[in-house]
């Protein structure tokens, strides 16, 4: 494990522009370092010059070895430290007594699988670890928490693209209902003085994304991996949001002066689950063979983002057209089987 680097943090300037580079750099927490978007925003921040300490429980929802890949490249960083554990047990004050920006991105992620006896465990990792998280960061002080949601709220909206503060928020999963109850809790510590925004995510996707999303699993099946099985007629549709887009607004949503409470996060090019198909195999050079199943339990019909506060108050967009981000996405699965291969 790596250790704190020498550099000392400074009080939160909001990347005041003149500033040196040095005098720029920061000390960020991220919560969930060893996930899909978190590994990819602890290269993004500590590729800026930041100093960062990332917490994982590194949790049993999928193998531990994509986790720690995930972290290969970080684990070499002298400006990176790595510490497991749960945060709705561990000593955060500690971690928490620089007054680091904290990315709080740790959560038990799956619609599906929020239903029945294991919505336990999404209480324990995005109820209660969210509250540790915020709890802790109003009393050291923390000058920003930048925080995952998720376009789950939304449920079926009545009406598209979802705006925030417009659109209504009607879950349709017990995990929508968490992210919900999440954004609640920053809500209350805002009102205490915390500097909170809450981003929702639409379906992100690209290198590294978790095993069970589907994305990943046709790309896998495109390689010679196992069927994929569609779940309803296909013509379900989602805003696509390429990783490193997710991450750029991210930052942005730690480092900007005022940010607003809550932020849609879309990538802003909205296609259904067959046109995703029919891309992926045209980039791996053959249709994929699918089979086909009933609409999954707090599945929603159709995913779309106005992104334009976002836009406004980050000076972000989005970058990344669907079809290169899936072909970036199928290059890495590619990769991946590769290595996997010759063990």
């Amino acid at each position: 494990m790596n250790h704190h680097s020498s550099l000392s943090p400074r009080p939160f300037p909001f990347l005041s522009p003149d500033l040196t580079h040095q005098e720029r750099t920061m000390h960020a927490v991220i919560t969930g370092a060893a996930g899909f978007i978190g590994s990819h925003l602890a290269e993004r921040l500590i590729a800026d010059g930041w100093t960062v300490t990332g917490i994982d429980a590194f949790t049993d929802y999928y193998a531990r070895e994509d986790k720690e890949a995930n972290l290969a490249g970080l684990l070499q960083e002298e400006r990176f430290t790595l510490v497991e554990g749960d945060i709705a047990h561990i000593d955060l004050a500690p971690l928490f007594a620089d007054r680091p920006v904290v990315f709080h991105l740790a959560a038990q992620a799956g619609v599906r699988g929020s239903f029945g006896e294991s919505f336990d465990g999404y209480v324990h990792d995005n109820l209660i670890g969210t509250q540790r998280i915020l709890e802790h960061a109003l009393a050291a002080g923390c000058p920003r928490v930048a925080m995952a949601s998720s376009s789950s709220v939304y449920g079926d909206a009545e009406a598209y693209p979802c705006l925030e503060g417009v659109t209504p928020t009607r879950p349709r999963s017990p995990y929508g209902a968490t992210k919900r109850m999440c954004e609640d809790l920053a809500d209350i510590y805002r009102g205490l003085g915390l500097s909170v925004t809450s981003l929702r995510y639409f379906t992100v996707y690209g290198p590294r994304q978790r095993p069970d999303m589907a994305m990943r699993r046709l790309c896998e099946a495109a390689n010679g991996g196992a069927r994929f099985t569609l779940n309803g007629d296909g013509l379900q549709s989602r805003d696509f949001t390429y990783v490193l887009d997710a991450v750029d607004a991210t930052v942005r949503a730690g480092t900007v002066a005022n940010v607003p409470p809550i932020l849609n996060v879309g990538g802003g090019e909205e296609a259904t689950m067959l046109e995703v198909i029919a891309t992926i195999g045209e980039l791996a050079g053959a249709p994929l063979d699918i089979d086909s199943a009933a609409d999954g339990k707090g599945d929603v019909r159709r995913t779309a983002a106005d992104t334009g506060l976002a836009r406004a108050a980050l000076g972000w967009q989005p970058t990344m057209g669907l079809r290169e981000g899936l072909s970036r996405q199928l290059e890495w699965v590619r990769a991946r089987q590769l290595v996997l291969a010759v063990r």
